[in-house]
Formats: structure tokens, C-alpha cells, sequence
């Protein structure tokens, strides 16, 4: 039978213990009654600049300055979408 001793881990191991309560029904419901519209307005943000650069780099317009921080963003947020994609 294999069994550990908490007083001495194994050699390169650390030991953690937590813990916690359960979630209650209720907990949970404020909990996503908060979050969710939080995480909703920040992803519309985002996607919200993404447009805006995109449409500053596509516009016949803009300056060649506003052209450059605009793909500046836009190869930020692939870069980060990509990344997002990578580690999954």
C-alpha cells in the first residue's frame, strides 16, 4: 500500500492544504449576477477597439502616423488572441 507521510514530503515536493466551503446556490447566483455583465462590457470594449483600429488602418483618411498605432494594437490583440489559442 503506498502512503505518504504529511510530516515528511518526498524530496523536490512541497506540501499545500487548503480549505475551502462549498459554493451555496445563492453565492454562486451573485457571483455571476456580477461577473458576467462585467466580462461582457470588457469584451465589448475590446472589440470595440479593434474596430476602430481597424477602420483607422483600412480609411483612406487617416494619417500614416494613426495607420501605424492602429496595426500597433491590431497585431497586439492577434498576438494575444493567438496566444489565448496556443496555451489552450
Amino acid at each position: 500500500m503506498n502512503t505518504i507521510d504529511l510530516d515528511r514530503p518526498p524530496s523536490g515536493h512541497r506540501l499545500d492544504v487548503k480549505i475551502s466551503p462549498d459554493e451555496a446556490a445563492g453565492e454562486r447566483q451573485v457571483r455571476l449576477f456580477k461577473d458576467v455583465p462585467l466580462f461582457l462590457m470588457a469584451a465589448g470594449f475590446v472589440i470595440l477597439i479593434i474596430v476602430f483600429c481597424f477602420l483607422t488602418v483600412t480609411s483612406v483618411a487617416a494619417s500614416v502616423d494613426e495607420k501605424k498605432w492602429a496595426m500597433s494594437v491590431l497585431s497586439a490583440a492577434a498576438a494575444g488572441l493567438i496566444g489565448y489559442l496556443i496555451r489552450k
